[in-house]
Order: C-alpha cells, then structure tokens, then sequence
C-alpha cells in the first residue's frame, strides 16, 4: 500500500539536499487526513534538524489538485458517531483539527525556505498549508478558495487570520460565497508569491537540483526567490474577476452591518458577471450559521497573534461537529449527495449575534489545559 505521503531528498550541485513532501491521494484530490498530517508533521521536524536539508518542496500528486481540503467523510463518521452532544467526545475531531492546525503553524513557522506548488485545486485545508509557505507558487489551474460556507464549517485553519487582514470587504466576500481565485487574482491579493506555467514543474525541480544552496536561510531564500522569477513568465497576467470587480466588493461588503452585508452579496445574483452571480448562489445556498460565524470571526481575530487565532478556531470547529452544520453540510454535499442540506438556523436572521456566542465556549472540563496551549510557545 502506498504512503498517503511520499518523501524524498534531492541532491543539489554542491551536496546539499531539497526535501520533497508529496501530498498522495489523487483519488481524493489529495484530502489532507489525520495520517497525512502526523506524517506531514514529523518529517518537517526531521529536515528542518537537518543540516544538510536547503529547501523543502511542498506538493500533490496528479494534476488535478494541491490539496482539495480535509478528510470530510472521516469527519462525518466521527459526528455521526458522536450521538451525546458533547464535543469533547469526538476523539477524531480533537486530534485532528489539533494535528491539522498544528501542521499549519508548523509551517509558518518553519526555520527553511519552502516552496509550496499550489498548481490545480487549492482549497480549505490545502490553503491552510500553503498560506504558510515562504515561497507559494501558483499556475494557470489553480483554484483557491474557502468554501466552507457550502458544508457548515467556516474558513478555519488560519483562513479567519487570513481573510481578516485583507483589504476590508474583500476577505468576508471570500468567506462568505467561497468564491474561488485563479493565479492573478491570488497573487493581488498576497495569497501567492509567483506564477508559473503548470507544465513547468519538472524546470523547476531540475534548477533545484542544479543550484549550490548554503546553511544560511536568508541565502536560500534569496536564490529560491531569483530561480522562481527567472522562471516566471514576463507576460503581464489577465485581470481576474476579483480585481475587475475589486471596489464594488469592498462597497459591499466592508463594515460592521451583518445584515446589509448580505443583502448586498444576494444583489450580486443579478449583476451580469457569472463570478459573481456564482458567488450570490453560493452564500444564498450556504448555512446561514456559518455566514454570521465567518463574520463574527474575521472581526474577533483581526488583531490577534497566529497562534491565538488557531486556539479560538480550534474551540469553534469541535463546537461545529455538536451544535452547528457541519455533519448536515456534510451529508448533503459529499455522503447522501442530494445536495439539500436542512441548516439549523434556517435563515440569516435568526443566526444572530446572540446565537453565535455558544461556539466559543471551550467544550472540555476545566482541568484540562487548550490542547494548543504550547503552539508559539517554543
């Protein structure tokens, strides 16, 4: 049986090594499990001990995906098997949103250069992995978006810290209709570094491999930087459909005003985009929960430190599984597949303030210390 992740050491011109961390699970648009980021987690520790390790490659198998998100069927099981209510019951959900954000931090956090190939869909989980990556690489196939408004989560794994810090309005659209962005519109927004053509990768690899790397990080950064620009292309990139539609987003959706915020994004169903009315039909069908969610927390975290933002995420998902949409959303979209969910609330309106306060009660007992409580503590 293969490896849901494969590793390997590339030797370079002067003896140094690239490590290569392969996401493999094409069948799953390389959904990230809770083995793929505990075998994820210890071999990143391995190479960044590593002396001889220079850089450290990011990437899927196949060409249809990075990392389409998590594992959601692993998740539903794990829901519906928690018949009691309690959060803290869910074995699954504890470890693996603990190993799936720990993961996360890991890698923003990580003492190498890393290149992240974000080539094809790069959505959810994939994007809390790439967002960290010093060096995130973009193709003409990418698809990056957050769309957990469509299954009754929000976007977690640092999406909140993410979004939070764009251009105000720009990250709640994103959240809230899960709009999805190719190339340049990732790379306006900071969410990418570098576009490359997809059919470049074996170029890259092979420049890798014939570059002299050094033990010093700013060094390695500064050639990975160089051999990415020299291999991006000069043409000037197309506008994307964000930036086209760049000011009418922050008119929309910038402020404080929850309900006018929605009101503007379902009046995007009639502008003459089809981005932007996909992104109306997105929210419109979405969990009205998740919205009031996605918006609570953009504004909680805007100011916070990393680590924080990933323990408050981390209450508010295991809350999900018990008292939100999550299992629903799940069961409609990807299990039962008839793509009718029953949102509890049903409307926008009874998603209120009020009712959102509850996911961010810690769900276990007092004597129990965050199971994030180390994360940037080292």
């Amino acid at each position: 049986m293969n490896s849901p992740v494969l590793f390997q050491e590339l030797d370079t011109a002067n003896g140094m090594k690239a490590g290569v961390a392969t996401l493999n699970s094409p069948q799953t648009l390389n959904g990230l499990s809770l083995e793929m980021c505990a075998l994820l987690a210890r071999q990143l520790r391995l190479w960044a001990d590593d002396p001889g390790i220079a850089v450290v490659i990011l990437n899927g198998a196949g060409e249809k995906a990075f990392c389409a998100g998590g594992d959601l069927h692993s998740m539903h099981k794990a829901m519906r098997e928690n018949t009691g209510g309690d959060a803290w019951n869910n074995r699954y959900a504890r470890e693996f949103f603990a190993a799936e954000y720990s993961l996360d931090y890991q890698i923003h956090t990580y003492p190498k250069p890393m290149l992240c190939w974000g080539s094809g869909i790069v959505m959810g989980g994939g994007v809390g992995l790439m967002m960290g990556a010093s060096h995130r690489v973009v193709s003409e196939t990418t698809r990056f978006a957050m769309p957990e408004i469509s299954i009754g989560l929000f976007p977690d794994v640092g999406g909140t810290w993410m979004l939070s810090r764009l251009a105000g309005g720009i990250g709640l659209f994103l959240a809230l209709t899960g709009a999805q962005l190719g190339a340049s519109d990732c790379q306006l927004l900071g969410l990418a570094d570098y576009t490359l053509d997809s059919s470049q990768w074996e170029a890259l690899v092979a420049r890798i491999k014939g570059s002299s790397w050094s033990d010093d990080r700013r060094d390695n950064d500064s050639a990975l930087r160089r051999l990415l620009l020299d291999l991006q292309t000069t043409e000037p990139a197309s506008p994307g459909p964000l930036q086209k539609h760049h000011a009418l987003i922050r008119r929309a959706c910038d402020g404080n005003d929850f309900d006018a915020i929605c009101a503007n994004v379902l009046a995007l169903a009639d502008h003459e985009d089809p981005w932007l009315k996909r992104a109306a039909a997105t929210f419109r069908a979405g969990s009205p929960g998740s919205a009031r969610l996605g918006f609570t927390l953009l504004r909680r975290v805007r100011l916070l430190a990393l680590a924080d933002v990933f323990r408050i995420e981390y209450i508010v998902s295991l809350q999900c599984g018990v008292q939100g949409d999550l299992q629903e959303g799940i069961r409609a979209l990807l299990i039962d597949k008839d793509r009718q969910p029953k949102w509890n609330p049903a409307t926008l309106r009874q998603a209120d303030d009020a009712w959102v306060q509850r996911f961010f009660q810690p769900p276990w007992p007092d004597t129990v210390p965050h199971p994030l409580a180390d994360l940037g503590q080292a």
